[in-house]
């Protein structure tokens, strides 16, 4: 039994140490937010918090949590009205938005770490979540609209 933390609640996962977190997520405890794109670490759409760090569930061991505290797009806020969501949806970033839960994962870690991102800022942490849309424009809107929302606020995750 490996026991951890999900979006605030305590779990207790009997699945094989090296099974991907992803899949944990997804097929054990039944939050089917965060997606599968690449199985490899590389494109982000699997991208979760664990410990308050962007983290790709794909290629993160069941074991590697343990105890750990992990934050899903269902978990970031469940009413989808932190910051980050809400620029998502007023900047109308989605097309068929399979990235786009990575993307928010992600994003909301950047804001966290860089509060006010330049547009490098934004280049270089985002370079490993991929949008097969190309709505990459609109993505540094928002990231750039919901750190402004955030700033002198405590909403990080």
């Amino acid at each position: 039994m490996t026991c951890f933390r999900i979006n605030g609640r305590e779990v207790s996962v009997d699945a094989d140490d090296d099974t991907p977190l992803l899949w944990v997520i997804r097929d054990d405890i039944g939050l089917t937010g965060t997606k599968f794109g690449c199985g490899i670490g590389m494109c982000g759409a699997c991208t979760v918090h664990v410990g308050g760090r962007a983290t790709r569930s794909c290629s993160t061991r069941l074991a590697d949590v343990e105890g750990a505290e992990v934050t899903t797009i269902e978990g970031l806020d469940p009413a989808g009205q932190h910051p980050v969501q809400k620029a998502w949806v007023g900047l109308q970033v989605p097309q068929c938005g399979y990235c786009q839960s990575g993307q928010i994962m992600q994003a909301v870690a950047l804001i966290n770490d860089f509060p006010a991102p330049s547009d490098a800022d934004i280049d270089n942490v985002m370079a490993g979540n991929l949008c097969r849309c190309m709505t990459y424009v609109r993505i540094r809107a928002a990231i750039k609209a919901a750190a402004a929302d955030m700033k002198g606020g405590a909403t990080h995750v």
